[in-house]
């Protein structure tokens, strides 16, 4: 079957065509994103979200380029916004440990505890007060650091200072944060 007349099918709800077209791209997907993710059932996940954004995207496909290198940039992309998430939960996940608030680092992390999302909310609504509460440049300081994983360095150009104002700053917002933090903690 030619690629445009499978793209018309799969537009047309021709459940058989978008059958196809997964039978003939998935290896590839599942190889691509492993190449990214270098586990297979991370790979495997990733790439039934590729087919699904396949599905609701098709219709803005242009046709600008092949159809099997518009699925392989949205592999791809859909590859990277992965290891992203898992940077930024091993990044909030050390914040937690690094304040020794294990258990709010567990839930920011994704751990469990679905059964008391409405005392998680608040929790996260103070969490975030707490952060907020500090001055702007500590709040600066902290987040690029320890939310962003940006270098002292990196943090001291992008603040237009020193690397042990920056240092300074960080530690001030890292104990102030930890005070309110061990406050809610008790709460709960």
């Amino acid at each position: 079957m030619e690629e445009a007349e499978l793209i018309a099918r799969i537009l047309n709800n021709d459940k058989k065509a978008f059958d196809l077209l997964v039978k003939t791209y998935r290896q590839q997907i599942i190889n691509t994103c492993y190449k990214f993710l270098l586990e297979k059932a991370d790979a495997e996940d990733v790439s039934q979200e590729v087919f699904v954004e396949i599905y609701y995207s098709l219709k803005n496909f242009r046709g600008d380029s092949k159809l099997s290198t518009w699925i392989y940039r949205i592999a791809v992309t859909r590859s990277l916004d992965e290891i992203k998430k898992r940077n930024r939960k091993k990044r909030i996940t050390a914040l937690g440990k690094m304040l020794h608030l294990d258990e709010i680092a567990q839930w920011i992390g994704g751990g469990s505890r679905p059964d008391k999302l409405m005392e998680a909310k608040d929790q996260w609504n103070e969490i975030s007060a707490a952060l907020n509460a500090l001055p702007e440049n500590q709040r600066v300081a902290f987040t690029l650091s320890k939310i962003d994983g940006y270098s002292n360095t990196e943090i001291a150009e992008i603040m237009n200072t020193t690397n042990s104002a920056v240092e300074s700053l960080i530690h001030r917002a890292k104990k102030k944060v930890n005070e309110e933090l061990s406050k809610i903690l008790k709460k709960y």
